[in-house]
C-alpha cells in the first residue's frame, strides 16, 4: 500500500546557513507533557513555570546553542508541556558578512540529539517546523507569541486534554 507524500516543509532553494531570524517549533513524541511539572493541576500557568527534570534538560540544552554554535544567537525561547519555541538569528560580522554558520537543520539535530543524550531515549518528534522571519513586523510578532505562549497554554494549538482525545494538527498554530 502506497503511503501519503509528506509536504516539504522547507523552503525550496533557501539556505538555511543565511543570516537572518528564524522561528522554530519542536514537539515532544506524540506530543507528552514531559516538560512541565503539573501540567493540569491548575486552571491558569502559574507565575513561575516549574520544569520537570525533562524540561530543565531541554532548557539548558536550548541556552548551550550558542556555546555550541557562536555565529546562532538565542533570541527567546519558551518551554512548554509539550513542545518548544525558539527564536534563533543567525549573525553577521561588523560589515554584514554573513559568518560561517551552520543550517538550521543542524543547530537542531544537535540541541535534540544532547537532549536525547542526557535523557537516555528520544523525547522528540522527527521533524520540526520553521518559519523565516521576513521583517521587522514578524519578528516582534513572534517574540510576543513566545513571550505569551505560556500564559495561553490552556488555548494553545498543541494543548491536549489528558481527559480527551481532543487536540489540534495544524503545522504551526503561528502559520
Amino acid at each position: 500500500m502506497e503511503q501519503p507524500r509528506r509536504k516539504p516543509n522547507r523552503l525550496k532553494d533557501y539556505d538555511y546557513s543565511t543570516a537572518g531570524a528564524y522561528f522554530i517549533t519542536i514537539c515532544t513524541k506524540d506530543r507528552k507533557s514531559l516538560l512541565w511539572e503539573d501540567v493540569g493541576a491548575s486552571i491558569a500557568r502559574p507565575a513561575a513555570v516549574r520544569l520537570s527534570p525533562y524540561g530543565h534538560i531541554v532548557d539548558q540544552a536550548i541556552r548551550q546553542i550558542p556555546a555550541h554554535y557562536p555565529a546562532v544567537l538565542l533570541e527567546n525561547y519558551t518551554v512548554m508541556p509539550n513542545h518548544i519555541h525558539l527564536l534563533l538569528r543567525i549573525d553577521t560580522d561588523p560589515d554584514g558578512q554573513a559568518l560561517d554558520a551552520p543550517t538550521i537543520s543542524q543547530v537542531i539535530q544537535q540541541m535534540k540529539g544532547i537532549v536525547t543524550k542526557r535523557i537516555g531515549w528520544p523525547i522528540w518528534q522527527k521533524l520540526f517546523h520553521d518559519h523565516v522571519i521576513r521583517n521587522e513586523r514578524d519578528y516582534l510578532k513572534i517574540w510576543e507569541y513566545i513571550e505569551y505562549n505560556p500564559i495561553r497554554w490552556k488555548e494553545d494549538c498543541f494543548f491536549i486534554d489528558e481527559g480527551t482525545d481532543e487536540q489540534c494538527s495544524p503545522l504551526h498554530p503561528y502559520d
